[in-house]
């Protein structure tokens, strides 16, 4: 079983940065898959970045170039930089950690995202 705790949101005027932190509590955070979504309001929730144990990563396209996800396997946590920001990241990120050989997954309570002039 897993915690998971997202931190690191807040309000940014478009072009800014944010870097959003989860820390998963478990003793083997570093064979977990782990992923950031986000859900604007009215929205499904949507995959943003994700990377693997082996820290194998990938983007939905509208983030590539300026979102990047990283992971410290020491501090048990992941990672997403969020550069250029623009009005449309306005979200609620949620943070997901996942074992391979498992269906089960687990969730942080999300952190708000607001990018606004």
């Amino acid at each position: 079983q897993a915690q998971v705790v997202e931190s690191g949101g807040g309000l940014v005027q478009p072009g800014g940065s944010l870097r959003l932190s989860c820390i998963v509590s478990t003793n083997i955070f570093s064979f977990y898959n782990l992923a950031w979504y986000r859900q604007a309001p009215g929205a499904q929730r949507e995959l943003v970045a994700a990377i693997t144990s082996d820290d194998t990563t990938n983007y939905t396209d509208p983030v590539k170039g300026r979102f990047t996800i990283s992971r410290d396997d020491r501090k048990k946590t992941v990672y997403l930089q969020m550069n250029s920001l623009k009005l449309e990241d306005t979200a609620v990120y949620y943070c997901q950690a996942k074992l391979p050989s498992s269906t089960r997954d687990y969730w942080g309570q999300g952190t708000q995202v607001t990018v606004s002039s």
